[in-house]
């Protein structure tokens, strides 16, 4: 009897050194950010939303994610946001795992381009409906009023989306230059 078995591929010293790269670009990128008050704490807008996608979009679901993850959750740690860290570093993985799997059916199917801006904009609206939800459970635990919790969700709202579609654009018209480099760095080659 023959038994079947997947075949599991190693992750190697490569894959990390690139997930790395990419976590740090995302923590660097949260860097350029305005913060916005909202009626229970503060908002911001950044640009680590672009890096967290391209990741995602590169190097597929797990590695995005854990990127993603890492990245940002470093930044709430060492930024002044370390309350929200863990939920950050959730949220984030699911970001890029969710943009990273959609993203990666587009290979499969020669429809690349269709499935990269599907991919950017599915791991957006993850994260904008988990990040908002999260705020309303959030406020409404806290024992904050029903009406001061969605006015804080409708002001992290019109924030979020806004500057989601923004970080979906750019990470879409930035993919084919970090595709390029990392194609060059043989980075593909060895990921097979």
């Amino acid at each position: 009897m023959q038994a079947n078995h997947a075949v599991k591929r190693k992750i190697t010293t490569y894959d990390i050194v690139v997930t790395a790269l990419f976590a740090a670009m995302c923590y660097v990128a949260t860097n350029f950010r305005i913060e916005i008050p909202t009626p229970l704490g503060k908002t911001m807008i950044h640009c680590g939303n672009v890096f967290c996608l391209l990741s995602a979009m590169l190097l597929g679901g797990l590695r995005g994610g854990i990127a993603s993850a890492t990245g940002l959750g470093l930044f709430d740690l060492l930024g002044g946001w370390a309350s929200s860290a863990p939920s950050t570093i959730v949220m984030r993985f699911v970001m890029g795992l969710v943009g990273g799997s959609v993203s990666s059916v587009g290979h499969k199917n020669g429809k690349r381009t269709l499935w990269l801006v599907l991919g950017a904009i599915s791991g957006m609206a993850t994260y904008v409906v988990l990040y908002l939800g999260y705020s309303f459970l959030k406020g409404i635990v806290l024992g904050n009023a029903v009406g001061t919790v969605l006015v804080d969700v409708a002001a992290k709202a019109s924030t979020s989306i806004p500057s989601g579609c923004v970080s979906v654009i750019v990470a879409v018209v930035l993919y084919p230059f970090f595709y390029k480099a990392l194609s060059a760095a043989g980075y593909f080659q060895k990921k097979a």
